[in-house]
């Protein structure tokens, strides 16, 4: 994978969840989500830096009748719930954390891509916030965007024969400094489901 681009660092921390633990990077960060091979527990990704840290982890569950995640730090507590929000058009996902932190990923119809919308009230500063998701799931990336300034940049790579033997994707992800790493994670999740429906 080449270098990464250089983001320019947002000075009011972006996202809906507080500015605590390790959620928020003070300089640009790649993370790296890896579906674990054969997880018994459903879609389980754990969220690591390009360098290895832990971020959080993201557990999927098998017997529900709703597609949901559980979003938690690395002790467990949980950030929020991802869930799929039922009789919309296109799959749109709500995002429930248990301090009221909530967003909302809403798809689009789209020829060939793949187009979202975020909208949270911003934890730093309490601005309502609207972020752009497009992308070409069959070149496998994808750009989040604040009006015309990129947040994060999403590719996908299918790395190695053990992940394409179990049908399991890494997620490479370039984030701006100070944007809440948790909401990127969740995107590439929701992103994720909408595109393996089609």
């Amino acid at each position: 994978m080449a270098a990464p681009a250089a983001l320019p660092p947002f000075e009011t921390p972006l996202g809906p969840q507080p500015l605590v633990g390790t959620l928020y990077s003070p300089q640009q960060v790649t993370l790296v989500l890896r579906e674990k091979v054969f997880s018994l527990t459903g879609d389980t990704f754990t969220v690591q830096t390009a360098e290895g840290v832990n971020v959080l982890q993201v557990k999927g569950k098998v017997a529900s009748l709703h597609s949901k995640k559980t979003f938690t730090d690395m002790s467990g507590a949980e950030i929020f719930v991802l869930a799929e929000k039922k009789l919309k058009l296109f799959k749109t996902f709500h995002a429930e954390s248990p301090a009221g932190h909530n967003f909302d990923v809403e798809g689009h119809f789209s020829i060939g891509s793949s187009k979202s919308t975020v909208k949270f009230v911003n934890a730093a500063d309490k601005a309502p916030i609207e972020l752009q998701v497009k992308g070409d799931w069959f070149d496998r990336k994808a750009s989040i965007t604040l009006g015309d300034r990129v947040v994060a940049q999403i590719s996908r790579s299918f790395a190695n024969a053990r992940e394409i033997f179990g049908n399991k994707q890494t997620y490479f992800v370039t984030v701006a400094a100070s944007v809440d790493l948790s909401l990127i994670a969740a995107l590439c999740v929701a992103i994720d489901e909408r595109e393996n429906e089609k």
